[in-house]
């Protein structure tokens, strides 16, 4: 996109335990980085991470006041360092998702009317009438799930609907029990945000709608129709659509800065406010993502993130609407056996070696002779099932393998898993797929090598850091942009491109294709003795 280069763009990350900002100029260069440690620079509010974890161990939130003083901390850090606002053509950003914010009668008055002599946490004292926000790692809303999947027709019917079945975090949850259990604090609550609208709120001075993408993660929302559902509407609490107001596209500009950020910090009059939205949706932008890409993230969970075109709900994983085409979709699928099950095989098949770990998979055959492992040190996500499983090229069970097959066992399993359910939700490798792969285990050519033959397409690197704050810094170039019909990729032409890290190796798919199959039936086998 062509922009002077004095042009700024903004991206803020409201997580669970920081507060991050990006900035880049007009030509996507990155030219200043900050951030608000909730724990260590507001330890007034006293909270461990970021969140209160409450007696019952399974309710978990957040003071909203915190997240205002954060934004207050941030900006005046910004203002000291020399930041020259007055660049600044637009915002953006993200929140934590899932989690959800209960503005009290009386407070968007109070948000049009912002004195810039003062600090907003200040001025928002008491405009909530929840004051700790329920957040994603909360699971006390057991109760409500089933409720909600019985008054749908099930967990699939729910999963057609609003892309993912009933999850305790989801936001229809927590409303629900907010209503059930503080009817009186729902009956004063004039909105009902989540942290990425709430966000936006405050920059905009007004109610900010919330968008399409962070809409799918609350199991409200039709992702077919973009517009609430009314059965689980009717199914959450009374008069809740007037509450959440009506969800938007992820591109559009709501508006222009509230008078708060030009007189206080010179903003400009004319600075637009774009859409924020989830962190995971964020993410995608950063990783700049395009259609028949798929990402995966390496770390102590690894995380799937898809471009689709089709979506077929499941009752596992999650599909979003796409946070920068409103015509596609983003699944999403988490997996808590990651880096650290790939750490214990290493340590206890190669020495504590990863060059011992490389050498083994160098020395192996790609398909393992047909031997297959699964291994959930954990109670894993997708699918619901723990312990390690190991079978021949008979699919019997074995109860051991040699080192080397352990090795290559454990990371063709996790790669085949991958696709299986990618596959599950819609996925289609098609030519010109690319694989980006982020997080510490990407930086093993031996292991990308895996991954470019299971998915037989190539597998570039990427090193984004912030990646959610960065792309909504890139969301906010492409707000602008998209008013003049530019997609995101043609916004974004000039950002760092991936690197090509390995190409599948010849003769890839005939090894795997059979091998998918096998994978598939083995782990539904697994499910069934397990639940």
């Amino acid at each position: 996109m062509a922009e002077l280069t004095d042009s700024h763009y903004l991206g803020f990350d409201f997580s669970t335990q920081q507060l991050k900002v990006v900035a880049i100029n007009g030509k996507l260069q990155v030219i200043y980085q900050s951030n608000v440690q909730f724990e260590s620079d507001l330890p007034e509010f006293r909270t461990q991470g970021g969140v209160y974890i409450h007696v019952d161990q399974v309710t978990v939130t957040s003071p909203v006041l915190m997240w205002v003083k954060a934004l207050d901390l941030l900006l005046e850090k910004m203002k000291s360092a020399g930041f020259d606002f007055s660049r600044v053509k637009a915002v953006s950003g993200s929140g934590q998702q899932h989690g959800s914010v209960y503005w009290k009668k009386g407070a968007r008055k109070t948000l049009q009317c912002l004195d810039p002599g003062r600090y907003l946490h200040s001025l928002l004292q008491g405009r909530f009438a929840v004051q700790d926000s329920p957040v994603w790692m909360d699971s006390s809303t057991s109760e409500q799930c089933k409720s909600l999947e019985c008054a749908v027709g099930g967990a699939q019917q729910l999963a057609d609907i609003t892309g993912s079945r009933a999850y305790e975090r989801f936001t229809a949850n927590q409303i629900a029990k907010i209503y059930q259990f503080q009817q009186d604090r729902y009956n004063e609550t004039e909105r009902i945000s989540l942290v990425s609208s709430f966000a936006a709120s405050l920059f905009l001075g007004d109610y900010a709608a919330v968008d399409y993408s962070d809409g799918s993660g609350m199991n409200l929302m039709n992702i077919f129709t973009k517009k609430w559902s009314e059965p689980c509407l009717k199914a959450t609490a009374p008069r809740l659509a007037e509450k959440l107001g009506n969800p938007t596209p992820p591109t559009a500009v709501l508006g222009s800065v509230s008078p708060y950020f030009v007189k206080r910090f010179g903003m400009p009059e004319d600075c637009k406010v774009v859409t924020f939205t989830g962190d995971n949706p964020g993410s995608l932008a950063g990783m700049r993502l395009q259609e028949g890409d798929i990402a995966v993230s390496l770390g102590t969970s690894d995380t799937v993130f898809l471009w689709i075109k089709e979506p077929r709900p499941v009752v596992v994983g999650h599909i979003f609407c796409n946070p920068v085409d409103c015509l596609s979709y983003m699944a999403l699928i988490c997996y808590k056996n990651g880096s650290l099950t790939r750490e214990r095989i290493r340590n206890e098949c190669a020495g504590g070696s990863w060059e011992d770990f490389s050498t083994a998979l160098r020395s192996s055959p790609m398909g393992n002779n047909g031997n297959i492992g699964i291994y959930f040190d954990a109670v894993e996500i997708t699918p619901p099932a723990v312990g390690i499983h190991r079978f021949d090229q008979h699919d019997k069970k074995v109860a051991a393998f040699t080192l080397e097959v352990e090795i290559r066992a454990l990371v063709e399993g996790q790669f085949l898993a991958k696709r299986v359910h990618a596959q599950k939700l819609g996925y289609r490798i098609i030519k010109g797929t690319r694989v980006l792969a982020t997080g510490g285990a990407s930086s093993n050519k031996d292991i990308l090598q895996v991954l470019s033959d299971v998915f037989n397409a190539p597998v570039y690197t990427i090193d984004v850091a912030n990646s959610a704050c960065l792309g909504c810094a890139y969301r906010a170039v492409h707000g602008l942009a998209a008013e003049m019909g530019m997609s995101f990729a043609e916004a974004v032409n000039e950002a760092p491109e991936a690197q090509l890290a390995v190409r599948p190796t010849p003769g890839a798919e005939k090894v795997y294709g059979p091998l998918l199959k096998r994978y598939a039936e083995l782990e539904e086998k697994i499910l069934k003795h397990t639940t």
